[in-house]
């Protein structure tokens, strides 16, 4: 009997009261926050789209704490509304504000990058040369979502480096806002399937914090930076609007 109480003090997950531990329950929540964003990222949740909490937990496949905990942390985020006994509201894309936040981004990247490539310690270095050395071996047949998850690692990566826990509040939903305009750039616009551009950008990135060489990360992060913003002249001038919020009545029937 006693070796049968100790078995299951080692196989049990919850706090001894049937609910699930603090740190089982830390990582729902987590989990349930990267997969809403993954959706977001990828316009499966569309921008401009009304939904319930309960849709959500049937799309997601979490339970409804974890959902509501992710779903509080989106909405400060700015990219999920929520609408008191309405729902949820899935943000349209303001191209215009997101120009603008765009160079928030590249002087808190600058700072951020700087502090990675001091930083860095040989476990990060190799991380980072794992994950260029990837880049360059998938270059030709990586698939857009494929570089996303990618490009999510090296993120977490460089915040990682900087070693500045503050940070990853701050940045994390800029690096969530830009993925998807990236998303709907190279899915959407016409002749920019192509990723090779962003690719070697982010390479840049990874050999300067993999060498610790911080002027020509600051550099490679600037020019990051000025290619997204290429990006939106682009869509300011061709994008179908309805992609951007699907709330907006197609003209004619189309």
């Amino acid at each position: 009997m006693a070796r049968r109480k100790r078995a299951l003090a080692v196989v049990r997950h919850d706090d001894g009261e049937g609910r699930p531990s603090r740190r089982n329950r830390l990582n729902f929540f987590e989990l349930a926050y990267q997969r809403i964003e993954e959706l977001l990222v990828h316009c499966e949740l569309k921008p401009g789209q009304f939904m319930t909490m309960l849709e959500l937990q049937q799309i997601t496949g979490f339970g409804r704490t974890p959902v509501h905990h992710a779903v509080n942390r989106l909405s400060a985020d700015t990219l999920i509304v929520i609408r008191p006994r309405h729902g949820l509201h899935i943000a349209p894309i303001d191209l215009a504000r997101e120009r603008m936040l765009l160079a928030l981004r590249r002087d808190m990247e600058r700072f951020v990058i700087r502090l990675a490539a001091d930083r860095a310690t040989l476990s990060h270095r190799n991380q980072a040369m794992h994950i260029e050395r990837l880049l360059r071996e998938r270059r030709a047949s990586l698939t857009l979502d494929e570089f996303n998850h990618i490009d999510r690692r090296i993120d977490a990566l460089v915040l990682e480096a900087a070693g500045e826990p503050f940070l990853v509040h701050t940045l994390r939903p800029l690096h969530t806002l830009y993925r998807r305009i990236g998303y709907i750039h190279h899915r959407f616009m016409p002749g920019q399937a192509d990723l090779s551009g962003t690719i070697d950008h982010h390479l840049a990135i990874l050999a300067a914090v993999a060498n610790r060489r911080v002027e020509e990360a600051v550099k490679a992060s600037d020019a990051l930076i000025d290619y997204m913003g290429e990006m939106f002249t682009g869509m300011e001038a061709g994008i179908d609007p309805r992609l951007l919020d699907c709330s907006i009545e197609p003209l004619l029937g189309a």
